[in-house]
């Protein structure tokens, strides 16, 4: 039986297959760094190191597997950077004359996943034969996924926004091979307006059997399953809402019981009323919190690896923002902007944008 960090060696080396089927074998070994032992430190600074630079790149869904980082983004565009050897692998997807965006990535211990915007959406996983495999598609002129993530290597599932009279979900139950969509009549309505924004990657949580899922726009709710979308509820958040530009843009949960939803509205990116939001009662109720105060407009927020809850970072295309306090106090880090962001310790962080993806390292 495989180990965890067997299963990890296996997904990378799988992923670093697909990325570059057309290069030959490697003899290339990947060592696998000892994570930071938490000190309980909180932050004063950013250091920014860029790992990628593509003028023709905009990258909006990142995803951590073991130390490494794997993404997808516009124009096709995949690939895994190697953090032993500090190298990229990098490839290109297409389907028929379609160069699908991607904004939306997963991974299981076997397989990495990435999920296209628009018609038609189209969701690949790795191959057995080193290329990537569709394994779903829809067509529709409303369709359009946002987000992606795991229970297990099992069961999965995707949200994107309505093209009948709820939110698209679509769940895998067998590792990713075959994927369902749920039927509204199973799901909460959603309201005239009401959507998702692809902007993070960031619209799921998951937390043991949980998961929850954060609508923006017209309505900015959080959707609740406790039994991995069998069945569902809904709750109003205070944010901000009613323009389409407007309400929740990411989502995370430290545990089962403390979560944030951070937002705004991008084309009003200073705006800092109404924008965040926590929960500590696992998502039954929301308050605000720093409203009218620093972040402004945010795109992507998470924890801070054994921060206790009360770490947390937030990052848009106008700046890295911390709090150290659950919310109730922001400090801003640093000007660099990004779209999303992913821990790999508690100090140390990727994060991608406009162009770019960077390693943060939190001082």
């Amino acid at each position: 039986m495989k180990t965890i960090e067997m299963k990890k060696v296996w997904i990378i080396a799988l992923l670093a297959f697909a990325a570059c089927k057309n290069d030959t074998k490697s003899n290339d070994k990947t060592t696998t760094e000892v994570p930071k032992v938490s000190t309980h430190q909180t932050f004063e600074q950013v250091d920014i190191e860029p790992i990628l630079e593509n003028d023709s790149l905009s990258i909006r869904a990142i995803e951590v597997i073991g130390n490494n980082l794997a993404f997808a983004a516009n124009y096709g565009t995949y690939g895994l950077y190697n953090s032993a050897n500090q190298k990229w692998k990098l490839s290109q997807q297409k389907f028929d004359s379609i160069t699908p965006e991607f904004r939306a990535v997963g991974s299981t211990a076997n397989d990495f996943f990435m999920l296209s915007v628009s018609n038609p959406a189209l969701l690949y996983k790795t191959g057995d034969d080193g290329k990537m495999k569709l394994v779903y598609k829809e067509e529709d002129e409303k369709v359009f996924y946002d987000a992606l993530a795991f229970w297990n290597d099992q069961e999965g599932i995707a949200m994107g926004d309505p093209t009948e009279d709820c939110l698209s979900i679509i769940i895998t139950r067998d590792g990713g091979n075959s994927w369902n969509k749920i039927d509204c009549s199973k799901l909460p309505k959603a309201t005239e307006g009401e959507a998702a924004f692809a902007a993070s990657n960031s619209n799921i949580a998951i937390e043991g059997d949980q998961v929850w899922i954060l609508s923006g726009g017209m309505k900015s709710r959080v959707f609740h399953s406790a039994n991995k979308g069998e069945t569902w509820e809904v709750v109003d958040t205070p944010l901000l809402q009613g323009k389409p530009t407007l309400g929740g843009y990411s989502m995370d949960f430290y545990d089962a019981k403390n979560g944030i939803i951070i937002g705004g509205n991008y084309e009003e990116p200073d705006g800092n009323t109404g924008n965040k939001a926590i929960t500590t009662d696992g998502g039954k109720s929301w308050k605000l919190i720093a409203d009218g105060q620093e972040p402004n407009y945010k795109s992507s927020v998470r924890y801070v690896p054994n921060g206790n809850g009360e770490e947390i970072v937030a990052v848009g295309f106008n700046g890295i923002s911390y709090t150290k306090d659950a919310g109730e106090t922001w400090e801003k880090l640093s000007e660099e902007g990004f779209f999303t962001l992913r821990f790999l310790n508690d100090s140390t962080a990727y994060a991608a944008g406009s162009k770019r993806i960077a390693k943060l390292h939190f001082k």
